[in-house]
């Protein structure tokens, strides 16, 4: 699976992550995010590698420079979790410990393109190869947490739910997760206390799902 799976990331543009990748592109999400303690750390990426190398892509430029990544878990969402469920929950603190082969989705838990690169569709790149990841693993959906960073502007008028209704409905925009809703996701529920340190969303995510097409239930 893993040569097939190599060789649709390469069609894409993306390759899995290494573990001599892991303080370079810790060195791109701090920029991308623009605080160093939003990413993972390299000892969050040597986990997640280990655990679930598949589940863990680079974007590199024709420098050999990483300019984007994502990371992912594998899990039973309805069974074993639910919208009640915070970032660290879902991460297992970001070392994907809880990582279940045998589960049913696909959970993207990390995702930056470096500012420089941004408005190059490398984060349709990073989307589409976490929809090739969840083809080749036959999973039902790819689901995450999105943030709302324009939620803090309209906080005292409308409440999370009517935030993101309004943005499913095209009547305000948010940079995740219009984003998101562009490229085939759809908003389920929002989730309370999901980035405690996430002060322009509130404290709150979008719970959002991409159904597989070609999931074949076992």
């Amino acid at each position: 699976m893993s040569k097939d799976l190599e060789k649709a990331l390469e069609q894409i543009g993306a390759r899995f992550m290494t573990l001599d990748d892991i303080y370079n592109v810790n060195k791109m999400a701090v920029i991308g995010f623009g605080d160093p303690e939003i990413p993972f750390k390299p000892e969050h990426l040597a986990s997640q590698i280990k655990i679930f190398p598949e589940g863990q892509v680079v974007v590199e430029h024709d420098d050999g420079s990483i300019v984007g990544s994502c990371s992912s878990v594998i899990v039973n969402f309805e069974k074993d979790y639910g919208v009640n469920h915070s970032f660290d929950d879902i991460s297992d603190n970001g070392y994907i410990r809880n990582h279940n082969p045998k589960g049913r989705n696909l959970y993207g838990t990390e995702v930056v393109v470096h500012p420089d690169y941004r408005g190059l569709k490398i984060g349709k790149r990073l989307y589409q190869a976490r929809r090739a990841i969840a083809k080749a693993f036959n999973l039902e959906s790819i689901l995450f947490g999105g943030r709302i960073p324009n939620y803090h502007k309209y906080a005292d008028q409308l409440t999370a739910e009517q935030y993101a209704q309004k943005v499913v409905d095209g009547e305000i925009y948010d940079p995740v997760m219009t984003f998101q809703l562009k490229n085939g996701f759809e908003f389920k529920a929002i989730l309370p206390n999901y980035l405690p340190t996430d002060p322009e969303s509130m404290k709150y995510a979008a719970l959002l799902e991409w159904k597989n097409p070609d999931y074949k239930p076992l």
